[in-house]
């Protein structure tokens, strides 16, 4: 039999990809379409999950039509923005409202109504979550009671976050979700790996509506023969955060990885036993395999590439994402401008939906090279923040392993191992989301035995060490803690 490829979902937040992956770990190939972004209310954010089927049916179908058609196949691995839900009907598979995003902010008043009635303590011990409109349950709370057409659907209800959608449509009606992502809807008991009836009731979530929790690898089932002209078995199934852990290799306790993407996401992986925070991080699901969890504390920043993505396309300062690097080392300093980008209100440690970014520092000498430059630091400023909450839990960074979009800057890259004072370790290839779905799919339909045989496709490693000096990075961290300071007192 000809080489067998693995196909990766990567449902994004701007974008869908479909990737293929030989068994050596080379990606042969490359399908993406952007999708719409809709912002219907400030600090509303929606997406169109029928668009997504469709642009992920066109990525999926290219992608296969390149090696030859579905027996090029040996399995197909799906990872996805987290939080992200979706309301469908069970009948006709389409969907009955916008799908809410994670970064959608419209119930940060329910959550706080819900903190200040003493159910963040309970939620937190069971599910390793906080109180924010980050989460799924507060999402599908409010739709519930706003979209008259969900509680009119009855037992036609399905509601999903994107990996469970996805998967309805490619199988025709399998209702599945896979552990690490029913961990992110403040729904699920994260020790006992099952819905929590006393927050389904909370969040006034109807039970039939929800999928079965699976494991990360497994054979869930196959795809439609009729949407690619024969079945293909779907093997693996992660988070985005998750499978980018699991793709950067972070397979022991203490291992750390920062994707830094739309948002920035660092999680330290803690084995087999949840480790609750006491400094405002999240205990969360690492992956599920043979039943078994393992568990890692993250820090979520909710604005990284997304502020880039801000400078180019609303304030025209560059004009591609790339411009940022060489803007920042055509200076020697941001010239005291400090950005706190908290467009979507602040994440970890700080939890802070209302709060509204701020550009400080201000002079007649700051020009467009200044607030890019400052808009990169922000992105080593607020890991910083993260790095020192998650010390005090006992989780002490000794290395960082990078990757998403805004890695491969190198300026970014050393300007993270500089402020951080660790090594910082990036791999050849930075979209190692996809490379853990891969690693997954691969383990589910055993091309590889474990998730360590699966970790030899990672590729090469460059690192970066440390070599600024103390009186700069001190500096740079009090200009920083002044204007979140401020941010935060507003």
């Amino acid at each position: 039999m000809s080489e067998q490829y693995l196909l990766v979902i990567d449902e994004g937040t701007t974008s869908t990809r479909a990737m293929l992956f030989a068994p050596d770990g080379e990606c042969r190939g490359i399908v993406q379409k952007e999708f719409a972004q809709h912002y219907p209310r400030p600090g509303w954010v929606e997406h169109d999950a029928k668009e997504i089927w469709e642009f992920t049916l066109h990525c999926a179908r290219t992608c296969i039509d390149k090696v030859g058609g579905p027996a090029a196949i040996a399995s197909i691995g799906i990872t996805n923005q987290r939080e992200t839900i979706v309301f469908w009907s069970k009948r006709t598979g389409e969907p009955l409202g916008p799908a809410i995003v994670w970064q959608d902010r419209r119930t940060a008043a329910l959550c706080a109504g819900m903190k200040d009635k003493g159910y963040e303590a309970p939620l937190q011990e069971r599910t390793g979550l906080l109180l924010d409109p980050y989460f799924s349950g507060s999402k599908i709370a409010w739709a519930m009671e706003s979209w008259p057409q969900l509680k009119e659907a009855g037992d036609d209800l399905a509601i999903g976050t994107i990996e469970s959608w996805l998967v309805w449509k490619l199988t025709g009606g399998l209702h599945v979700t896979d552990a690490t992502n029913a961990a992110r809807t403040a729904l699920m008991d994260i020790h006992k790996g099952m819905w929590d009836a006393g927050f389904l009731d909370l969040f006034r979530v109807p039970p039939g509506a929800l999928p079965e929790i699976v494991d990360c690898a497994g054979r869930y089932g196959t795809t439609s023969p009729d949407l690619f002209g024969g079945p293909i078995p779907i093997t693996g199934m992660a988070g985005d955060q998750q499978a980018a852990s699991i793709g950067q290799a972070c397979l022991s306790p203490g291992d750390t990885k920062a994707t830094y993407g739309t948002g920035a996401f660092i999680l330290t992986n803690t084995g087999a036993h949840p480790q609750p925070s006491h400094h405002r991080l999240l205990t969360t699901v690492a992956w599920r395999l043979d039943g078994a969890m393992a568990y890692a504390l993250e820090g979520s920043v909710f604005v990284a590439g997304s502020l880039i993505k801000w400078l180019r396309d609303s304030l025209g300062l560059i004009v591609t994402a790339g411009q940022s690097e060489e803007l920042a080392r055509s200076i020697p300093d941001s010239g005291g401008a400090v950005i706190v980008p908290a467009l979507t209100g602040l994440g970890a440690p700080h939890w802070r939906p209302d709060a509204r970014a701020s550009i400080s520092g201000l002079s007649f000498a700051t020009g467009r090279a200044q607030i890019v430059r400052a808009a990169l630091e922000a992105m080593a400023h607020q890991s910083h923040d993260l790095m020192t909450a998650f010390a005090a839990d006992g989780a002490e960074w000794t290395r960082l392993r990078i990757d998403g979009g805004m890695s491969a800057n190198d300026w970014l890259a050393q300007d993270l191992a500089d402020v951080l004072e660790v090594t910082v370790e990036r791999p050849a290839f930075v979209e190692t989301t996809a490379v853990g779905a891969a690693m997954l799919a691969g383990v589910g339909c055993d091309m590889f035995a474990s998730l360590e045989e699966a970790a030899g496709i990672r590729g090469e490693i460059s690192s970066f060490e440390p070599s600024m000096d103390e009186d700069t990075r001190g500096a740079r961290l009090d200009s920083w803690r002044r204007a979140l300071k401020a941010v935060l007192a507003d």
